[in-house]
């Protein structure tokens, strides 16, 4: 199963190439930003992840609802967790 999960970006790490770290459950990697720098996102922001793409911002609220949905899921987010632990953009 491919879900998006919520990430919070916390620091810029190579805004040219438009890469970011975020902490997604206490997961931290490196993600590109790309499809969401005309938004301007900043240290802080959250960001909805897929396949290591930054799909879009979102608030803080909605952040923390869905990750209490997807904690609810069980092995489908536990797996999603590991291979986001398990892959890089580099």
């Amino acid at each position: 199963m491919c879900l998006a999960i919520p990430g919070q970006v916390v620091e810029i790490i190579d805004a040219e190439r438009q890469l970011a770290k975020a902490d997604v459950s206490g997961v931290r990697r490196v993600i590109n930003i790309g499809l969401v720098d005309d938004e301007g996102v900043e240290v802080g922001d959250w960001v909805l992840i897929h396949v290591g793409f930054a799909m879009s911002r979102i608030n803080e609220e909605e952040a923390q609802s869905t990750l209490h949905v997807l904690e609810q899921i069980g092995d489908a987010y536990q797996q999603e967790l590991a291979e986001l632990a398990g892959s890089q953009i580099e």
